[in-house]
């Protein structure tokens, strides 16, 4: 019989910088979720990746003193170590640098302008540069930006837009139509309230302020926007083409039966993604969920706050699979979920170490030294325990339902519950007390089969959430029965099979003290790592140029260099290079013309103190009067930078 294909994606890393626990959380959630859709036996393809253009990314290359490419191929290389670290069974990882996408991304733009879907215009409005969004007035919060809170500028530009409202209705249908597309139903009430109803505006999809992303091919002044190219991988992935010639993987598996987002980006895929999707003809998503944040205490993680946690070091210190448990045990289905260091030891000590380990461990060991490791079930059987057979064979429908919901907690509690009873059950029968009794050895072996039992149906079940802990447990029985479809059915582990002599300790318990000193010891290595780093290449950053002909000091005296306050700055209309600023020296305002337009922005440089050669001959630039000039160091890329006095110091200030 021919498996059933089913498509699950997670939201493609943006490549700023390494991701924490938070970011990681997605990609365990979407794995748990793959792993228990192929045991289920659905021919499963999952995808996840890296979104690897824009101006910050532009910027922070820049910073780095590398390129666009060199730095997103370091950060998407570090991403991906981390999925697979968390040992995720993703079938791509795609990249929005790759080339099968960026090709298709250039069709589909071209197919919707073409088709009138997209039109040229101008942006004007509140812009935040770390999130690479425009905003009206009317939704800044306390007028700052209301996704990151930072601070807005003023900005416009040629852009193309996306005739949203022309697909709004017909959205909104499908919405009301189909109520398991968007999940959970807070975020469907939310998008549906707060922008469907109130009216779409048109999106824009291009920019021209920056040059790192996929150019129009029809007009490459201007990159293609983070909409469509980011979203889109969800198809190009596939193997789409616009022209007609789809992939296998395409025509398999499309539409997804499910896009696993964060809550905070769920409007550009229940509301732009969808339309893309309708302009281009498509069918949409079964469903969108947009699962809650991990948080650390009550905020988000953020490195100027000091508060991040990064997966590699929880699995330094507590082993993958007790990390994945974390992750997917305490976040609820719909409200934010809370990490802390205290916390991981307590779950790893009390449900891990103590519930699963301890179980597994005493099990195995009873029925070595009682039975010499020998698994044999000569059916003695008393009422107890038909109530854990009961409760280890209902076990497999409620994960079905909970995982059909995408309650993936609520299955792990389940799993977990069945533990507790198989815990329970040692304590009812006490085989310690029956291995010494010669005359009452079937009845241990029945009782210890039941155990074991119970624990390879738990450990079969748990390979969605912790793989090699399931791995371990299975092989450590002996058992080759670990199906999880056959896991309601009782009585198939078995006989005349061995356990392992020596059981491993599957999760050892942890100090908090202990863990706390190890920590701080991490931190400390971490700080003069990092400082030896940064000395050595501030170290290599020598610049040698060649020297000028030596000028006497009465040459050098001929020179007024100042201090001034840039009051205004804009760019000049006729060049690509040039800024002209308004530059305030003592009581005075100089205009200067500056070829830095490549690395400041006219919104940067307003505020900023500079040093500035103030007697300089007028010239004219581009059209434009330039009154002296404003100093900068150049590095060995040809890179400008501001020379800017230390302290602040008032604007007139001569520099001696």
């Amino acid at each position: 019989m021919e498996k059933k294909p089913y498509y699950i994606t997670t939201a493609i890393a943006y490549t700023s910088g390494k991701p924490h626990i938070g970011n990681t959380y997605e990609i365990v959630l979407a794995d748990s979720i793959a792993r228990f859709k192929r045991m289920q036996g659905f021919d499963v393809r999952f995808q996840t990746g890296t979104d690897e253009h824009g101006q910050k990314i532009e910027q922070k290359a820049a910073e780095a003193g590398i390129t666009p490419k060199e730095f997103v191929d370091r950060v998407s290389g570090q991403i991906k170590e981390i999925w697979d670290l968390m040992n995720t069974s993703y079938d791509r990882f795609i990249r929005t640098t790759d080339e099968d996408h960026e090709i298709q991304i250039q069709k589909i733009f071209r197919k919707l302008h073409d088709q009138g879907d997209i039109y040229k215009g101008y942006y004007e409005g509140k812009y935040c540069t770390p999130c690479e969004s425009f905003w009206t007035p009317s939704q800044l919060v306390n007028g700052r930006c209301p996704d990151c809170g930072r601070e807005v500028v003023d900005a416009r530009e040629e852009a193309y837009f996306f005739r949203m409202s022309k697909y709004a209705d017909r959205l909104m249908k499908h919405i009301e139509e189909h109520p398991e597309f968007i999940q959970p139903e807070s975020r469907k009430n939310e998008m549906v309230n707060n922008f469907l109803k109130p009216g779409l505006q048109d999106l824009c999809v291009s920019r021209t302020s920056f040059k790192w992303g996929i150019p129009v091919d029809f007009d490459p002044e201007h990159v293609v926007y983070v909409w469509i190219d980011a979203l889109s991988n969800y198809i190009t992935g596939l193997g789409y083409d616009v022209d007609g010639n789809n992939g296998p993987l395409f025509e398999k598996y499309w539409p997804a039966d499910l896009h696993l987002i964060g809550k905070d980006i769920i409007r550009f895929h229940t509301i732009y993604w969808p339309i893309m999707l309708m302009a281009l003809g498509l069918p949409l998503p079964k469903q969108v969920f947009g699962h809650p944040w991990l948080l650390v205490g009550e905020g988000k993680m953020s490195k100027s706050k000091g508060n991040v946690i990064y997966a590699d070091d929880l699995v330094k210190h507590f082993g993958v699979d007790a990390v994945r448990y974390f992750v997917l045990h305490e976040m609820p289905f719909d409200n934010d979920g809370s990490i802390s260091w205290d916390l991981m030891v307590e779950r790893n000590n009390s449900d891990l170490a103590n519930i699963l380990g301890n179980l597994v461990n005493r099990t195995i060991s009873m029925t070595n030294k009682y039975l010499g490791g020998l698994v044999s079930n000569p059916g003695v059987n008393e009422p107890v325990d038909e109530d854990l057979k009961a409760v280890v064979t209902g076990l497999k429908a409620k994960l079905d339902e909970k995982m059909d919901k995408l309650r993936v907690a609520d299955a792990i509690t389940e799993i977990f519950q069945v533990l507790r009873r198989c815990n329970k059950y040692v304590d009812e029968t006490e085989p310690w007390k029956l291995g010494k009794d010669e005359s009452k050895k079937a009845r241990l072996q029945t009782v210890l089969y039941n155990l074991l039992e119970g624990i390879r149906i738990c450990a079969a079940a748990l390979a969605a959430y912790l793989p090699d802990t399931s791995a371990k447990i299975l092989d450590m029985i002996g058992t080759k029965e670990r199906d999880y479809l056959d896991i309601d059915r009782f009585g198939l582990l078995e006989e005349g099979i061995h356990v392992t002599e020596q059981p491993e300790i599957l999760f050892k318990r942890i100090d908090m003290k202990e863990l706390a000193q190890e920590i701080e010891k991490d931190k400390k290595v971490m700080e003069e790592a990092a400082q030896a780093a940064a000395e050595q290449e501030k170290a290599a950053q020598v610049i040698d140029i060649e020297p000028k002909e030596e000028i006497s000091f009465d040459d050098f005296t001929k020179m007024q260099f100042q201090v001034g306050e840039i009051i205004s700055c804009e760019a000049v209309k006729k060049s690509k290079k040039l800024l002209c600023s308004q530059v305030k020296i003592g009581s005075q305002v100089k205009q200067i013309v500056s070829g830095i337009r490549k690395y400041y922005s006219p919104e940067e440089m307003v505020g900023k103190k500079v040093m500035v050669l103030t007697n300089l001959k007028p010239a004219t630039l581009a059209g434009v009067k330039s009154e002296g000039m404003i100093l900068c160091a150049e590095d060995a890329e040809g890179r400008l930078s501001l020379v800017v006095p230390e302290k602040d110091v008032p604007a007139g200030s001569e520099i001696a």
